[in-house]
């Protein structure tokens, strides 16, 4: 039997879709409150308001350089600091994919690294979009994750042409530093899937569909 309130702690309950409203954003605010996520995960432009709307009952996420992680550099450490100065308690950036593929590996570290230092005592994970890259461009990216000082790897943004893979968070497990966590993101199903990926390594999951399974469970006490 999974424990439920363990995963839905690991969850950062997610709503980035382009169609999304604050009543939409409000919604999701309220379920992380009520079913103990880690975060809720939502798009830049409603930080300020859900952090006046939530206080310190729940960590506000947020996401930089989205979906396509080619925004430059300076664009995405001004990001990075507007999205804490209206509340943002964690960041999740998305790699230069193009840089990455071009071997400019130099470049990626100092930019996470410089994100890092703009995030300060906030968490930052680093979405890597596994569907797009090579075995070696995975475990390469998990060294530059380490190097870099993030917090987190993150396997995906969800809308690439792929999700998380239990593969694929085993390979970052077994690459990142012992100060690096894994984050699965994409496609992540309900309960039982869930707990797939926390059992293989993964310490945060991105995903909705945790808290919507959780809500159809007849008499689980919520």
């Amino acid at each position: 039997m999974a424990d439920v309130k363990k995963i839905l702690s690991m969850c950062d309950h997610t709503l980035l879709g382009v169609t999304s409203t604050w009543e939409e954003i409000k919604s999701i605010c309220d379920d992380g409150i009520k079913y103990g996520t880690a975060s809720v995960c939502i798009p830049p432009s409603y930080v300020k308001k859900a952090k006046e709307y939530v206080g310190d009952k729940l960590a506000i996420c947020t996401v930089i350089g989205f979906p396509n992680g080619y925004n430059t550099t300076e664009a995405k450490i001004f990001e990075t600091e507007d999205a804490i100065a209206k509340g943002a308690d964690e960041i999740d950036m998305v790699i230069n994919v193009g840089n990455l593929k071009d071997g400019m590996h130099d470049e990626i570290r100092d930019e996470i690294r410089r994100i890092k230092e703009a995030c300060g005592e906030h968490i930052l994970k680093v979405i890597i979009e596994t569907c797009l890259l090579t075995e070696e461009e995975k475990i390469t990216m998990c060294h530059l994750v380490t190097e870099a000082g993030a917090d987190y790897i993150k396997t995906s943004t969800g809308f690439s042409k792929a999700g998380a893979t239990l593969e694929d968070v085993a390979l970052m497990k077994t690459n990142v530093g012992k100060n690096v966590l894994v984050k699965a993101a994409g496609g992540i199903s309900g309960i039982e899937d869930a707990e797939k990926f926390i059992e293989i390594g993964a310490s945060r999951l991105g995903t909705s569909r945790v808290v919507k399974a959780v809500k159809g469970i007849e008499g689980s006490g919520y």
